[in-house]
């Protein structure tokens, strides 16, 4: 999403903060004030990194539904995660980075037909890949699958936020796990303690099926894992790159 559909959206209002309070707070050795709110502006990206770059948790508005951010390459952020949503340690992540370039530093994509990423992302899609060997992400994340499933959100903040903090973030829904998913802040009001930071983005309008979740870890193969909220449009760009459907 745009930076222009995002100033569409009208936040809940509650609990906001300057930029130039929420700065001091973050530079005071990081000693955030659990569940400060800001909105996901421009303005407040530099939180954002400096709470990711030391390990913290935020809560972000994203082009789909409400996430958990952490730095994906740091183990003790990525518990935390499973902290806060009460969610099993086997039951996976997915990471999110900021252009589709960077997947390669993370996963396999050679043997994706080209052009095939930049159809699919930005946009509401996981692409599930292998992890590789010379994959530079926490090993503790995801521990015994050789899959990592990657979004490239459209949506400016959380993108920013992964080009600045220079590395993956840990990405899963703002809810606790297995309740209802979050399209708005108030959908998680009681875990906000929980976050160094929580980001208003207003109410987002996709619904709360989430992305589609498509497996392409098998050459010229796909499995959609996940119907979310684009699977017609993805698997009309699949099938023009001539990719078959494993049911």
């Amino acid at each position: 999403m745009s930076s222009s559909a995002q100033s569409r959206f009208v936040g809940v209002g509650a609990q906001f903060v300057s930029m130039a309070q929420s700065t001091k707070t973050l530079h005071m050795g990081l000693g955030l004030t659990p569940g400060t709110i800001l909105t996901s502006s421009d303005d407040h990206v530099k939180e954002a990194i400096d709470a990711i770059t030391a390990g913290k948790v935020i809560a972000v508005p994203t082009d789909t539904l409400y996430g958990f951010a952490s730095d994906a390459c740091s183990a003790e952020a990525v518990n935390r995660i499973y902290e806060i949503k009460g969610r099993k340690l086997t039951s996976p992540l997915a990471i999110c980075v900021a252009d589709v370039p960077d997947i390669s530093r993370f996963a396999i994509v050679d043997h994706l037909p080209i052009g095939l990423l930049d159809q699919l992302l930005p946009g509401p899609v996981t692409v599930v890949l292998k992890r590789g060997n010379s994959s530079v992400l926490e090993k503790s994340l995801n521990p015994g699958l050789e899959s990592i499933g990657v979004r490239v959100p459209d949506f400016d903040f959380i993108r920013a936020v992964a080009r600045g903090s220079r590395s993956a973030l840990a990405l899963t829904s703002a809810n606790v796990s297995g309740s209802q998913s979050s399209v708005s802040i108030r959908d998680f009001e009681e875990l906000w303690p929980q976050c160094a930071l929580v980001y208003d983005g207003g109410i987002l309008p996709s619904g709360r099926a989430g992305s589609t979740v498509v497996d392409h870890v098998q050459p010229g193969l796909y499995k959609i894992l996940r119907d979310g909220s684009a699977r017609e449009e993805t698997t009309a760009i699949l099938h023009t790159f001539g990719l078959k459907e494993v049911m």
